[in-house]
């Protein structure tokens, strides 16, 4: 598969999805990079249905490595360990718009894993995680009824800002974040 990309720009930022050079062995994997923020996305299936299971079998991880941030841990705690807490709100985020767009008979085990390769400290990369997961699940062979977009809102200055940036947040009077299609909201969350 060779290297493809579709690119735009928002908030004065540019928002490139990349696919065809990392992670080939996942059923799909997309590179999402705002800024100089990475995020890395992966979606894999299992081959069989889990068939003892009477739920659908999605798992979400996110997990941002200390090199993101240009941090490498040092002392008694050398490795990254569990998902912090805001890590798990974070995979609950982009959970949430992606579990419904699957085929309610559709019962094999998928997971999505979203990993921060590089932040910049200016594009928060949750919503970046939501369009990845997206676009990977919408390129693979899994079944899913996407794709679909997602955006930050903040509202600074009494205008409305897509995706503003985290110092531009601070001032924000609002943050709400929304996914959907050209013709739903699958979800509002802020």
């Amino acid at each position: 598969m060779s290297k493809e990309y579709v690119e735009t720009e928002i908030n004065g930022y540019p928002l490139r999805i990349e696919t065809g050079e990392v992670a080939k062995q996942a059923n799909a994997a997309v590179m999402v990079v705002m800024g100089e923020t990475q995020i890395l996305v992966t979606a894999c299936a299992s081959k069989e249905p889990k068939t003892d299971y009477n739920f659908f079998p999605l798992t979400v991880e996110y997990r941002p490595r200390t090199y993101a941030a240009g941090k490498i841990p040092g002392g008694f705690f050398k490795r990254e360990g569990r998902p912090h807490g805001d890590d798990i709100l974070n995979a609950r985020l982009i959970d949430r718009p992606i579990r419904p767009r699957f085929p309610k008979d559709f019962m094999h085990e998928v997971q999505v894993w979203c990993m921060p390769v590089s932040f910049d400290g200016a594009n928060d990369p949750d919503v970046l995680g939501i369009l990845g997961a997206s676009a990977a699940l919408s390129i693979s062979d899994i079944p899913f009824d996407g794709p679909f977009g997602a955006v930050r809102v903040g509202y600074i200055g009494g205008e409305y800002v897509a995706n503003p940036t985290i110092a531009e947040l601070e001032e924000s009077a609002m943050d709400i974040v929304v996914a959907g299609t050209a013709t739903d909201i699958i979800m509002a969350e802020g």
